[in-house]
């Protein structure tokens, strides 16, 4: 996944194309034109996510193949309409692109519900950052799996633009009185940076957090990936036979 801008796009993209990608992701507004032409001319597929109906037309304008919509309970940047309110939307906003749900997603029965929409498939985040295979340290890991999702706050503290991570003394002393305010995207960023690395080092609990989404309540426990991926499926099919019972009735 990338965060294309104008100034970043093309070295991003040239990048990508030594590793030929069947799927290239842009994560901040609709990717530059000449990049979407660039990979389909490469023969990869180009995705972008959308946190409104605006967003997601703006994607389908300019080429991009698949549609991301996701919601506000997501993490990292993201916007500020809830998942079940923006997957019809964005939906219907994107056609004929297929669209893929994401934003809060943690069960299989979310999941159904997507496809019920109209999504095609769900696009899955933050479920990932606690598994037996994550890279994530193991303080950061005890937050994620001691935390509710009441605990979480979408703040332009990270980059400038809002992106939901948990909630520390850090976020909450730049919400505070005191606080300069924020710099525009990418000032934001070069300005803690270097702050961000010393709370890293230090293993500071009250200041370390990380960008996760609300479904951060219901990451209780390192599991293998393989478990997750089983449990969505075991959902999915549940919640899938529910409906079945119910158009039976």
């Amino acid at each position: 996944m990338l965060g294309w801008t104008d100034a970043t796009a093309r070295p991003q993209i040239e990048i990508a194309l030594q590793h030929s990608p069947s799927l290239l992701v842009n994560a901040l507004g609709p990717p530059p034109k000449d990049v979407v032409d660039t990979a389909h001319d490469h023969g990869i597929l180009v995705a972008a996510l959308a946190s409104s109906p605006r967003h997601a037309q703006k994607h389908r304008d300019i080429g991009v193949d698949i549609i991301v919509a996701q919601g506000t309970e997501a993490g990292g940047h993201t916007g500020e309409i809830s998942s079940v309110v923006l997957w019809p939307q964005v939906i219907e906003a994107a056609k004929p692109a297929p669209v893929l749900a994401a934003g809060g997603i943690a069960h299989g029965s979310q999941i159904a519900a997507a496809i019920a929409m109209g999504a095609e498939g769900a696009w899955t985040g933050s479920i990932w950052l606690t598994v037996a295979e994550s890279d994530m340290t193991p303080l950061v890991i005890e937050k994620l799996l001691g935390a509710d999702s009441t605990q979480t706050v979408r703040s332009r503290v990270l980059t400038g633009k809002p992106a939901r991570q948990l909630r520390t003394e850090w976020t909450d002393a730049w919400e505070g009185p005191d606080s300069p305010g924020y710099l525009p995207m990418p000032l934001q960023f070069m300005l803690v940076a270097d702050a961000f690395a010393r709370i890293t080092r230090s293993q500071n609990r009250e200041l370390t957090g990380f960008p996760v989404g609300q479904v951060v309540g219901m990451m209780n426990h390192v599991r293998p990936v393989r478990d997750v991926m089983q449990q969505l499926v075991e959902e999915y099919i549940e919640a899938s036979e529910r409906l079945d019972e119910v158009n039976l009735r």
